[in-house]
């Protein structure tokens, strides 16, 4: 149980970041109103099984907020630009499930996209300046992204 304790009091800013991640894309989740809707869109080619989705982005999220605290526990100056690039490219995050899902407007969450890939790109820089292992935490989450955004892009394709 002691190391329990000491492993939680050595990572609090960690766990702390990767708790307000998870909260956040619970959030988007909850806000989208479910993925029923993936299901009845033409699929393009590579489209995984819906069941993957949480499982893919909960692991995802975890080496994002690794990252941040990682981030933010650095004595680095500029960590609070990559801090507030983290969070921005956070709500970018959230709100796409929102546009895609419950408004359904699927040609918007494509662009939504880009600009979210944009925001991921730009933290990762800034995260590599502070520390290299927090932005090549991020590396997973881009290429996500860049999936997702093939993804979004082949269901507009196929379906609009």
């Amino acid at each position: 149980m002691q190391k329990i304790i000491n492993f939680i009091k050595e990572n609090k800013t960690k766990i702390g970041w990767v708790v307000v991640t998870l909260i956040a894309g619970g959030l988007g989740t909850l806000l989208s109103g479910g993925f029923d809707a993936y299901k009845t869109y033409e699929q393009p080619p590579l489209s995984p099984p819906a069941i993957l989705f949480p499982i893919v982005w909960t692991l995802l999220y975890i080496l994002m907020g690794i990252a941040a605290g990682i981030v933010a526990e650095s004595r680095d100056l500029d960590k609070g630009k990559g801090l507030k690039l983290y969070v921005l490219q956070l709500a970018i995050n959230v709100i796409w499930p929102i546009i895609f899902f419950r408004f359904d407007a699927l040609k918007f969450a494509c662009f939504w996209l880009v600009l979210l890939i944009v925001a991921v790109v730009l933290t990762i820089f800034s995260f590599y300046r502070i520390d290299k292992k927090a932005a090549f935490l991020l590396l997973p989450y881009l290429a996500w992204c860049l999936f997702a955004l093939y993804l979004n892009f082949g269901i507009v394709v196929l379906n609009v």
